[in-house]
């Protein structure tokens, strides 16, 4: 068999198969998410801060969401939950070093809203939490 008519067999076989590997990741992509990058969160007791919290979160969208339009915004969803955060601990009362998931989840799915519009989060979900060493 000769060089080129090796090429042309080689070339052929990737051209059929290009139509199967292109719809791939479409199918494997699964649920709409933008999964935020790490942010620190302040600990916050008796109005000063006395740790962080480093988090990681993945919001998770609805079917009917946008989330090519959403992804773009993803700086604004860990801006409100860094000023949200100085507002108001997401730190268990007892331990400075744990985040209490329910709280944040509870207090920031309707401010992630506000962002989105109605009915584009399905959940959100804590991927890392990290704590700095105490500042104690």
């Amino acid at each position: 068999m000769t060089l080129t008519r090796r090429i042309l067999i080689a070339a052929a076989g990737i051209l059929t198969a290009a139509p199967a590997l292109a719809s791939a990741p479409a199918k494997e992509a699964g649920a709409p998410y933008i999964k935020l990058a790490p942010v620190a969160l302040p600990v916050i007791d008796k109005g000063r801060i006395v740790n962080y919290l480093f988090v990681t979160l993945k919001v998770n969208l609805t079917a009917k969401a946008d989330v090519n339009t959403l992804r773009l915004k993803e700086p604004y969803f860990r801006d409100i939950l860094i000023r949200t955060a100085h507002k108001q601990s997401f730190a268990l009362p007892n331990k400075r070093d744990t985040l209490d998931e329910a709280r944040l989840k509870a207090v920031m799915i309707p401010e992630f809203a506000k962002i989105t519009g109605p009915n584009a989060i399905e959940s959100l979900e804590v991927l890392a939490q990290n704590p700095k060493k105490s500042m104690n």
